[in-house]
């Protein structure tokens, strides 16, 4: 397994990983794009053989920051791929001079709730009816 970070080339792989880890809510593809058209974004992809399997993304602005996704392919999880792609956009961050990281996660992917919690993260407050499909949001924050 290797991580590196995205490439423009690399956003049709993580579109279709996208669509599969949120087929209820995906980031389409103009999206994506759009990221790169800003210097605070850094993203970090997980490649096993040349396939992407993981990727994850945070933007940085003034002292906070906002991890955007992060997802990993279904045959790929509870392996550490998406703690480590975590970790590695929590570093950018601070590089970067955040001071404080959010994020937003649904109240149902007990997964990466735990995951948050295990690496820092501490629910903020809620957002009702957040997603598209009705599902609850929890925005979670860490301090650096």
């Amino acid at each position: 397994m290797t991580f590196r970070a995205w490439k423009y080339e690399d956003i049709l792989a993580i579109s279709r990983l996208e669509t599969e880890c949120f087929p209820s809510h995906p980031w389409s593809y103009g999206m994506l794009v759009s990221l790169f058209e800003t210097d605070t974004f850094k993203g970090v992809v997980a490649e096993d053989g040349g396939e992407i399997v993981g990727y994850g993304g945070v933007t940085v602005a003034a002292d906070s920051a906002d991890i955007e996704n992060i997802a990993v392919s279904e045959n790929y999880r509870r392996g550490g791929i998406g703690e480590e792609i975590l970790k590695r956009l929590i570093a950018a961050a601070a590089e970067s001079g955040a001071l404080k990281v959010f994020l937003e996660v649904c109240v149902s992917n007990s997964p990466a709730l735990c995951m948050y919690l295990k690496n820092g993260f501490n629910g903020v407050y809620a957002r009702t009816r957040y997603y598209p499909d009705g599902s609850d949001c929890l925005v979670m924050a860490k301090e650096l």
